[in-house]
């Protein structure tokens, strides 16, 4: 059996990658351990978040599944840092742990070109450096033309608390045991990473009334641009704030040896941004609290999920953590917190496509690359697909910049600079965030995803139909003037904003930092949907800042557009810098822009780099 492509792991990472190559029309194959663990969510029952929520944005104006699938899978929605600016704005739903993954194998099923298929991959087939298929555990050999890894955290998994290690995958199913060893053979670098989750409580025993409450949002949003609301403002579950006390720190200090981190027994680095409570009491020792969430994770049973509380502490310290918490001291754990290492690869051995540079034909995402979340996982698996479609095709690869999507951002970060630890999204990893808004995605992205073929007409007419509508508000504020008469300037009085002396533009009005569209239509109809309305406020609002980010960005593209050939010989360019020489070589960038970003790469070597190319490569410019 030969299929265009193969997707190994039923993951985030492995749905993105599979429906979109199936989408694209091509024969794909969906190779999972456990069917019933596709689209799992071993860690917290959440899509979303700082700077994530922008990430599943911009995978559904590409033509991806989660934000859809979100959608239809929440029982709690809110926009989080509604308060401060659009550019950090994000959006976070809880989802139900039962009816996510339900829905998510639904919508596999109803793609047409793909197939699922339960097994477990020991080797790769390879020939003179090319991929062509797979051999599993029963010796079957399936061949493909494309193949992509998302393994996510189960190559040579253990789960570790305390001293206790078990060679498991999450949820106690099987790990794989034989492929990173294949990897490694065919010349990959294997590193060991850490992650872990926290304990889970039965509902009935947590005193509520003791914690705050934390209410989804009374405004309806979506993360599909194509969808509308699923659910009711006034139907959504509630979560809950509790702390840590002093009382929880002391136990942890008295018995930090226990843990499998501080007791030696972890080899693989561990997150920076999403620690354990036992690395935020040492860390952090000068904070008296650390806020905690408690959310339900599936209303058809009665698990809380106790958020940044992940620990590899024994069992019988669980118990004694989770009983110092205010509201918890009669909890009933039903899980226990773990830590899980798992092996990865360098990503620094990836092409901005996320093609191998040492296998062709061969493409990782998610977890395998050194990241760690759902969506930064879906994320890749998307533009593995795409690219690998791309690469059948024999087209070139959908490459994002870091101005275009939080997605370009996070996939130039891993092939530029490569991770040595779980790699987290932050709104401060993105230099041009101001243009990276969760309401703009589609505009940044939908005409890419047209071009590449990975959204429907209907989507994409339904873009062009919002294009069309900004502009005639923008028209309209331009051209629609405002008399300052008496029954106008009591409106202003009311509010206490400065009145203007004369007739005014409406546009003119809104860029005033007090002024709103809706403080607008006191005066006359804005009859524009609310998503047009948000836009255009914010591009005039904003436009001093954006038009000054998009300078910055026209300097970034002209190095962009420098390219650098892959056969270039780093050791005929005299006076680089042994750092540089070195780098540039394992890298080996695409353009002077990314070469740029490299550390250890300086200015000075830039220079150098530039005047080679510009007399080797471009003697007749």
């Amino acid at each position: 059996m030969k299929y265009d492509l193969i997707v190994v792991g039923g993951g985030h990472a492995g749905c993105e990658a599979a429906h979109i190559a199936a989408f694209m029309g091509k024969k794909t194959l969906l190779l999972t351990m456990n069917i019933k663990n596709i689209a799992d969510t071993p860690c917290n029952p959440s899509i979303g978040g700082t700077a994530k929520g922008i990430i599943v944005r911009d995978i559904d104006a590409l033509g991806g599944l989660m934000g859809r699938v979100a959608d239809k899978s929440h029982f709690q929605i809110k926009m989080l840092n509604r308060k401060k600016g659009p550019a950090v704005q994000s959006l976070r739903c809880q989802i139900d742990k039962i009816i996510y993954p339900k829905n998510m194998l639904e919508e596999l099923k109803n793609t047409p070109h793909l197939e699922i298929k339960e097994g477990i991959v020991e080797e790769l087939i390879v020939s003179n450096n090319i991929i062509e298929g797979i051999i599993l555990n029963n010796h079957e050999k399936i061949y493909c033309n494309t193949l992509i890894l998302t393994t996510g955290t189960y190559l040579k998994s253990n789960i570790l608390r305390g001293a206790k290690s078990i060679e498991s995958g999450p949820h106690g199913e099987k790990r794989s045991n034989f492929l990173s060893d294949n990897l490694k053979k065919l010349g990959f670098t294997i590193q060991r990473l850490k992650t872990g989750t926290p304990p889970r409580v039965k509902k009935d025993s947590l005193d509520f009334s003791v914690c705050q409450e934390e209410l989804g949002d009374d405004k309806y949003y979506t993360f599909s641009h194509d969808n509308k609301p699923f659910y009711k403002l006034n139907n959504q579950e509630k979560c809950f704030l509790v702390y840590t006390n002093e009382k929880t720190h002391q136990i942890i200090l008295d018995n930090l040896e226990k843990s499998s981190m501080y007791g030696g027994h972890v080899t693989g680095t561990g997150p920076r941004y999403c620690p354990s409570i036992e690395d935020k009491i040492v860390r952090f020792k000068d904070k008296e609290r650390h806020q905690l969430f408690l959310e339900p994770e599936s209303k058809y049973y009665d698990e809380w999920y106790i958020g940044g509380f992940s620990t590899s502490m024994p069992e019988d310290v669980q118990e004694q953590m989770v009983h110092s918490l205010k509201g918890l001291e009669k909890a009933e754990i039903t899980k226990y917190a773990y830590a899980i290492e798992y092996d990865a690869i360098d990503p620094l051995q990836l092409k901005p496509s996320l093609e191998t540079k040492i296998i062709e034909n061969l493409f990782t995402a998610g977890q395998i690359n050194g990241t760690s979340g759902y969506e930064e996982a879906a994320a890749q698996g998307l533009i593995a697909g795409i690219n690998a479609v791309r690469k059948i095709e024999k087209k070139s690869p959908l490459i994002l910049k870091r101005n275009e999507s939080y997605i370009g951002v996070l996939i130039d970060d891993l092939v530029t600079k490569g991770t040595k630890e779980p790699y987290r999204m932050l709104t401060s990893r993105a230099e041009y965030r101001l243009l990276l808004r969760h309401d703009n995605a589609d505009l940044r992205l939908k005409e890419l995803a047209f071009k590449y073929g990975s959204i429907t007409e209907k989507s994409y007419q339904k873009y062009l139909e919002k294009v069309k509508n900004i502009q005639k508000l923008k028209d309209f504020l331009t051209q629609t003037k405002l008399e300052i008469n008496d029954i106008n300037k009591k409106i202003f009085q009311e509010e206490k904003f400065s009145i203007p002396h004369n007739k005014i533009t409406l546009i003119e009005l809104l860029k005033r930092p007090e002024i709103t569209l809706e403080f607008l239509e006191e005066f006359l109809k804005i009859d524009f949907s609310p998503e047009v309305k948000e836009e255009v406020e914010i591009e005039i609002k904003y436009e001093g800042y954006i038009n000054k980010t998009q300078k910055e960005i026209n300097k970034m593209l002209k190095l962009e557009e420098k390219q650098i050939p892959q056969d270039i010989d780093y050791k005929k360019i005299k006076n680089l810098a042994s750092e540089a020489r070195v780098k540039l070589e394992k890298i080996r960038p695409i353009s002077i822009g990314q070469a740029a970003r490299i550390s250890g790469v300086n200015p000075s070597d830039i220079s150098i780099l530039a005047i080679y190319l510009k007399k080797e490569y471009n003697k007749n410019e």
